[in-house]
C-alpha cells in the first residue's frame, strides 16, 4: 500500500488530495515537525533534505512535491488528472507545474520562513524579505487570475479537473492571511469556493483537522 508521509496543510496536502481523487488505498504517516521528526535520522533515511512530503509505493521512496505528482498522474492515467503524455496540453501542464513548485511555492517559503535568509536577530530585514515575497506572489495570483478568465471554465486548465487544482487550491489557500488574499480576487475566489465543494478537498481536509478559514 502506498505510504504518504504528511504534516496538515503543508505540501504534502497536494499528493494527499490526488491520493483521494485518484481512490486507490493509502495510508497517511503523521510527521511531528513540532518534535522535528522530519529532521530524525528515520525520516532522513528516506528523504535526506528533511522535507515532506515523502511517499513510499513497495520498494520505491519519492521525494519532492511536483516528483510525487507526476508519478501519481502517470501510474493512474485512469484519473484524468493530466493531460496525455507527449501532448501539448501535456507540455502546458508540466510548465504550470514547474511554475507552482518553483516560482510560487518557493517565493511562499520566503514569507512564511524570512529569517532564513538574513543574519540571526535582523528582524527589520526578514519584515522586508516577508514584504516583499507577498509583494511578488500577489503578482503571481494575477497570473492565475488570468488563467482562469482566459478560459471561463471551471478548473485550472478548463473543462477538465486535475492534478494542478490541487496546487492552485493549496497556494490560494496559503494567503489566506495576506492582506490582499487570493480568495479576494473575483476569479481565484470563485474557483477556491468550487475546490471547497469537491467531495476529495472536504475529505483530506477533514482528515488533516485543518482549521478554518480554510482558503
Amino acid at each position: 500500500m502506498i505510504q504518504l508521509h504528511y504534516f496538515p496543510g503543508n505540501a504534502s496536502f497536494i499528493p494527499h488530495l490526488l491520493l483521494e481523487e485518484i481512490g486507490v488505498p493509502f495510508e497517511l504517516c503523521y510527521v511531528d515537525r513540532a518534535k522535528s521528526a522530519h529532521k530524525a535520522l528515520a525520516y532522513l533515511n528516506l528523504n535526506p533534505n528533511g522535507q515532506i512530503p515523502v511517499l513510499v509505493d513497495g520498494d520505491l521512496v519519492l521525494y519532492e512535491t511536483a516528483a510525487i505528482c507526476l508519478y501519481l498522474v502517470d501510474k493512474h492515467p485512469q484519473a484524468g488528472l493530466a493531460p496525455a503524455y507527449g501532448s501539448v496540453e501535456r507540455a502546458h501542464f508540466n510548465k504550470w507545474l514547474m511554475w507552482f513548485t518553483n516560482s510560487v511555492q518557493a517565493t511562499l517559503m520566503l514569507y512564511f520562513y524570512p529569517e532564513r535568509w538574513v543574519d540571526e536577530g535582523n528582524s527589520a530585514g526578514a519584515a522586508q524579505v516577508k514584504a516583499a515575497a507577498e509583494a511578488k506572489v500577489g503578482l503571481m495570483l494575477d497570473q492565475i487570475e488570468n488563467q482562469l478568465a482566459s478560459h471561463g471554465k471551471e478548473w485550472f486548465l478548463g473543462e477538465r479537473y486535475g492534478a494542478l487544482d490541487a496546487w492552485a487550491f493549496l497556494m490560494g489557500r496559503w494567503t489566506r492571511f495576506f492582506g490582499r488574499p487570493a480568495r479576494g480576487l473575483a476569479g481565484y475566489g470563485g474557483y477556491l469556493g468550487r475546490m471547497l465543494a469537491r467531495g476529495a478537498v472536504k475529505k483530506a481536509i477533514a482528515t488533516e483537522k485543518l482549521a478554518a478559514p480554510f482558503v
